[in-house]
C-alpha cells in the first residue's frame, strides 16, 4: 500500500514588497496639529530682552550719574533719583527674563491642507489665518542670535492691506524651511 501526502496548502510565492509610500518632509509639518514655538526661543527672547533693558537703562544711569555729580541737588533728590534708576531698572530685568517663557506658553501655529494658523498674545490674544490660496511668496530669515540657537523666522507674504506680511519667529530652522515649502502654491511652486 503505498501512501501519499498531498498538502492542500501549496508554498505561496514570495510576496512582492511594494514600498510604502512614505510622507514628504512638508507632509509631516502640515498636518494640522498645533503645535508651540521651539522651547530655544525663549533663551533667545531673553537675550534679546536683556539687550533692550541694558540699551534703556545705561542711558538713564548716565544721565542720573551725571546729575549726580554736576548739578546742586539735595541729599535726598539724589537719593530718590538712584532709587529711581534701580527700580527701572529692575523691572526691566524682570520683564526681560519673566516675559518670554510667558509669551511662548500663549503661542501656537498650526499647519494644514488650507494653510497656515497662528494664535499669539498674552494680554490681547490674536489669530491670525494665512489660506494657502492668499500666499505671494515666502521667506525664512535667520538674524545672528538666530543662528546661534537653530533658529529662523517664518515671513510670508499675502494678497490683501491686513496682515500682507505675516511673520512667525521662534520656529527650528528646518521646521520654517519645511513651512515654507508647504505654504508655496501649486505643484509649480510658483506664486501667480
Amino acid at each position: 500500500m503505498e501512501t501519499t501526502l498531498e498538502d492542500s496548502t501549496a508554498p505561496e510565492a514570495p510576496a512582492v514588497s511594494q514600498p510604502i509610500a512614505q510622507p514628504t518632509p512638508a507632509a509631516l509639518v502640515a498636518d494640522g496639529v498645533e503645535r508651540q514655538l521651539d522651547p530655544r526661543s525663549v533663551a533667545l527672547d531673553r537675550k534679546v530682552g536683556w539687550i533692550v533693558a541694558a540699551s534703556i537703562s545705561f542711558p538713564i544711569f548716565v544721565t542720573v550719574f551725571l546729575l549726580l555729580l554736576l548739578a546742586p541737588i539735595l541729599g535726598w533728590v539724589k537719593a530718590l533719583m538712584a532709587l529711581a534708576w534701580l527700580v527701572i531698572t529692575g523691572v526691566l530685568a524682570t520683564v526681560a527674563h519673566r516675559y518670554p517663557q510667558v509669551a511662548h506658553r500663549h503661542t501656537f501655529y498650526k499647519v494644514d491642507a488650507q494653510g497656515l494658523q497662528i494664535r499669539r498674545g498674552v494680554f490681547w490674544r490674536i489669530v491670525i489665518n494665512v489660506p494657502r490660496s492668499r500666499v505671494q511668496h515666502t521667506d525664512v530669515a535667520q538674524g545672528p542670535l538666530e543662528r546661534t540657537h537653530g533658529l529662523g523666522t517664518l515671513v510670508v507674504y499675502t494678497a490683501g492691506t491686513d496682515h500682507a506680511k505675516v511673520s512667525l519667529h521662534g520656529l527650528d530652522h528646518g521646521t520654517a524651511l519645511l513651512i515654507r515649502d508647504h505654504l508655496l502654491p501649486g505643484d509649480a511652486r510658483d506664486a501667480v
